[in-house]
C-alpha cells in the first residue's frame, strides 16, 4: 500500500513503516540523540521512518507520574526535530483542543488506545486532512475497528492507520492476537504493530506500569510474519532511567538488529492488499 506522511512517500508492500522514539519528551538532548540515531539506522536499512514522542501523556497511572513538557514546548521540540533531521514527526493528541495546534506542526496525528472510540476527537483529527494513527483499544475486538474507520472516513479523509497494542487479559496483562492484523487490513487500512506497548503490564507496579521488553524481538518478528504494514515502538538511550514506560521501551543499542530481522522477514512473507 502506498502511504504519504509529510514528505515521506513509501510502499508498505516492500518496506515496513517504522514509527519510533522515546515514550515522552523528557528533554531536548534525549530527543535529539534518539532522533539522530534512529535516522542513521533507518537510512542504512532503507526503511521509511516517522519520529514519535509525546508532548503530554494524559493517561499516566499516577497523578505524580511525569507527563511531559506540555503542548507548546513539546510541539516546538518536535518541530525542531523535523527541521534538524528532515523527518516526519508524530505525537499523541488527547482532546479536540489539541487538534488544531498539533496539526500545524505534526505530519501525523495519533490517538491513544483509550480514546479510540471518542467520536468528536476522531472526526476533528480526520478533518485536518492529516494522516492519523489510531491505536485499537485494549478492550476492542479486531473487527470492532470498522466503527472507527467509518467515523474517520465520514469526513472524506481516508489516510488512516490502525495500530494493534494488545488486548487486556485479566489484571495487569496484555496479549496479542495475531489474527488482528489480517482482520484490520481486510478493511483496506494499514495495520501497525505496537511492539512496546504490547509488552506493557498496565499498572503492574502500583503507581506505574511494568513491562517485559525481553519479548520485543520475538513479537516483532511474529508480527512481520503475520503481514503488518509497519512497527510502532518506543525506544530510549537508557530505558531504565527514563521517566515513562521504561520497563517496556527498547534500548537504542538493540534497535538496529531488531529492524534488520523484521525487514528480512517482512520481505519474505508480505502479501499486498487483495
Amino acid at each position: 500500500m502506498k502511504i504519504q506522511i509529510g514528505s515521506l512517500s513509501a510502499e508498505t508492500d516492500t518496506l515496513p513503516l517504522i514509527i519510533a522514539g522515546p515514550c515522552v519528551i523528557e528533554d531536548e538532548d534525549t530527543v535529539f540523540e534518539t532522533a539522530h540515531q534512529l535516522k542513521e539506522m533507518t537510512v542504512e536499512l532503507g526503511l521509511p521512518f516517522v519520529f514519535k514522542s509525546s508532548f503530554d501523556k494524559a493517561n499516566r497511572s499516577s497523578v505524580t507520574s511525569f507527563r511531559g513538557p506540555g503542548r507548546e514546548k513539546g510541539l516546538r521540540i518536535l518541530s525542531d526535530v523535523r527541521s534538524r533531521f528532515g523527518m516526519p514527526v508524530i505525537s499523541d493528541i488527547h482532546s479536540v483542543e489539541d487538534v488544531a495546534p498539533a496539526a500545524e506542526v505534526l505530519d501525523m496525528l495519533q490517538l491513544p488506545a483509550f480514546l479510540c472510540r471518542q467520536t468528536d476527537l476522531i472526526v476533528a483529527a480526520a478533518q485536518t486532512g492529516k494522516p492519523v494513527n489510531i491505536k485499537k483499544g485494549q478492550f476492542l475486538a479486531p473487527w470492532d475497528v470498522k466503527n472507527i474507520i467509518d467515523k474517520f472516513k465520514s469526513t472524506g479523509n481516508a489516510n488512516l492507520f490502525l495500530t494493534e497494542r494488545g488486548t487486556l487479559f485479566g489484571y495487569n496483562n496484555l496479549v496479542v492476537d495475531f489474527r488482528s492484523f489480517p482482520i484490520m487490513r481486510s478493511f483496506g487500512v494499514p495495520a501497525i504493530f505496537d511492539v512496546t506497548h504490547s509488552l506493557q503490564l498496565p499498572g503492574g507496579q502500583g503507581e506505574c506500569s511494568g513491562g517485559q521488553r525481553e519479548f520485543a524481538l520475538p513479537l516483532a518478528k511474529a508480527a512481520a510474519a503475520a503481514g503488518v504494514d509497519g512497527l510502532f515502538m518506543e525506544v530510549h538511550p537508557d530505558p531504565d532511567k527514563s521517566k515513562c514506560d521504561g520497563p517496556n521501551m527498547i534500548p537504542l543499542s538493540a534497535v538496529r538488529s531488531l529492524l534488520k530481522a523484521v525487514a528480512a522477514i517482512h520481505s519474505l512473507t508480505r502479501e499486498p492488499f487483495a
